[in-house]
């Protein structure tokens, strides 16, 4: 990781001075399997806090363990209970029966290049790019990943670039030339300098 520190600092002035100020990186990863995105559906568009209550409801409704049999048990009252809207159940009930078909593969994904992850992943109803693009970063630990849509990293670049709106995705794609092949970690330490001070 010092190599990819050392790269963006020499590579961006305004990203050396947002690194020395977040200090060391500490991305948090978690395992690259069905439970993983499941809990991506569960927190979309939603706080941390609240989502966070509903996902340790579902899965104390599905037994204690997310698998996709589990899911699938569930009736629509489970779901209600656990505090899912109608259209994330059917999500979750989309995601559950793909994978159980095995036309998702969780196994075969570290195998795969960043595109074909996102191909894949998209064909779940309610996995977009960015969802896809989270999974690759935080799951699968991929170091070059850039979501030009996610609001958070557009904010800090119109903060921290001194931009007047903000910015547009290949506005966004040509500021992260300078980034690659560690756009994933500069991402990260866009979101961590801004924690707290997001806003529109």
């Amino acid at each position: 990781m010092r190599k990819a520190i050392t790269h963006l600092k020499t590579s961006d002035p305004v990203l050396a001075s947002i690194i020395e100020r977040v200090g060391p990186y500490r991305m948090t990863y978690r395992e690259p399997g069905f439970a993983t995105l499941v809990r991506s559906i569960v927190f979309q568009q939603l706080n941390g806090r609240a989502a966070t209550k509903i996902f340790d409801r579902l899965v104390e409704a599905a037994g204690g363990q997310l698998t996709p049999e589990a899911l699938l048990k569930m009736s629509d009252a489970q779901y209600r209970k656990a505090g899912m809207s109608p259209q994330k159940l059917r999500y979750l009930r989309d995601l559950a029966a793909r994978t159980s078909s095995g036309e998702i593969d969780f196994a075969k994904l570290p195998e795969l290049s960043d595109i074909e992850v996102i191909e894949h992943l998209t064909r779940v109803t309610g996995v977009g790019p960015w969802t896809a693009q989270m999974f690759l970063m935080f799951a699968l630990r991929r170091t070059n990943i850039m979501p030009v849509n996610d609001l958070g990293i557009q904010i800090a670049i119109r903060r921290h670039y001194r931009k007047r709106k903000l910015p547009k995705p290949k506005h966004i794609l040509k500021l992260a030339k300078n980034w690659a092949p560690y756009c994933s970690v500069a991402c990260w330490y866009l979101w961590r300098s801004m924690d707290g001070q997001i806003e529109l």
